[in-house]
C-alpha cells in the first residue's frame, strides 16, 4: 500500500531544510522512524526540533565517502533512503570557474553515487534521488545543472536494474520556493516568483511539500522503479522558459 510508512526506517540526506525537511516531516507524520542527515549539525538539530515523532540526526558530508560508509555500518539498513542534498553553483559555462563546476558535479551526482554504492537497504527497500527539470528544459545560464540532473536520472535507470528487486527512482522538481531563494535580493526573488506564477500552467509556484508528496509516492509504491517523476507545475511542457524569463541570463 502506497504511503505505508508506519515504523519504517527512513533516511533523508539533506533533511535539514527545503524539500528534504518537508519530506522528513511528511514521513514522520506517517509514523516512520526518520533520520535526517546533512553537514551542519546546528541546522540539523534545529530542523529536528520542528518535527514530531521518532526523529534522529546524523552529521554527513556526501562528498566524504568514508563518513557515508561509516553511517550505513552504524545505523543501516533502511527501508527508504531519500537524497535531496546538493551544493551546486549556477552560471554560464564560460563564466563558471572549473573548480565550482567540478564541486557541483561532485556534490550532486557523485554524492548520490556514493550514497548508492554504500547504501544498506532492506529487501523491499527503495532509493529516491531528486534531480531537476533542467534535464528536460535547458537554460542558457544553467547548462551544467541540466547535465548533472540528466546524469543523475540516467544513473537511476541503471541502478533500478542493478539493485532489483530493490527500487530506485527520481523526482524532478521545477521552480520550488525553498530557502535557497533567500540568497536573492527580496525584489529579485519576488519578481521571479510572480513571473513564474503568471506563466506556469498551474498559476502557482511549487512548495517543498509538493515535491515531498511525489517522493513518498515513488518511495512507497511497490510497482515504481526506474521512474523519473516530474513535478514542475507544467514548466517542462510550457511555451515559456520560466527561469530564463524570471532572471537575467548572466546573473
Amino acid at each position: 500500500m502506497a504511503y505505508d510508512l508506519n515504523t519504517k526506517k527512513v533516511l533523508v540526506v539533506g533533511g535539514s531544510s527545503g524539500i528534504g525537511l518537508a519530506t522528513a516531516e511528511a514521513a514522520a507524520n506517517l509514523g516512520a522512524v526518520v533520520t535526517i542527515a546533512s553537514r551542519d549539525e546546528t541546522r540539523l538539530r534545529q530542523a529536528a526540533s520542528t518535527l514530531r515523532g521518532d526523529v534522529s540526526v546524523r552529521v554527513l558530508d556526501v562528498q566524504k565517502n568514508e563518513s557515508i560508509v561509516t553511517m550505513f555500518e552504524e545505523i543501516g539498513p533502511f527501508d527508504h533512503i531519500i537524497v535531496t542534498a546538493s551544493a551546486a553553483k549556477a552560471g554560464p559555462v564560460r563564466e563558471l570557474a572549473l573548480e565550482d563546476a567540478y564541486a557541483s558535479m561532485d556534490s550532486k551526482f557523485w554524492g548520490a553515487y556514493r550514497i548508492a554504492k554504500a547504501a544498506r537497504l532492506t529487501l523491499n527497500g527503495s532509493l529516491t534521488f531528486v534531480s531537476g527539470f533542467l534535464s528536460q528544459r535547458p537554460n542558457a545560464s544553467a547548462a551544467l545543472q541540466g547535465a548533472i540532473n540528466a546524469a543523475l536520472e540516467g544513473l537511476v535507470r541503471g541502478l533500478a536494474l542493478e539493485f532489483a528487486p530493490k527500487r530506485v527512482n527520481a523526482v524532478s522538481p521545477g521552480l520550488i520556493d525553498t530557502p535557497i531563494l533567500a540568497k536573492m535580493t527580496p525584489d529579485k526573488r519576488k519578481a521571479m516568483l510572480e513571473n513564474a506564477k503568471d506563466n506556469l500552467p498551474v498559476h502557482r509556484v511549487g512548495a517543498p511539500e509538493d515535491v515531498a508528496q511525489a517522493i513518498l509516492f515513488v518511495a512507497t509504491n511497490p510497482y515504481a522503479t526506474g521512474s523519473v517523476v516530474t513535478v514542475d507545475g507544467g514548466a517542462t511542457i510550457g511555451s515559456i522558459n520560466i527561469l530564463a524569463q524570471a532572471q537575467p541570463r548572466h546573473q
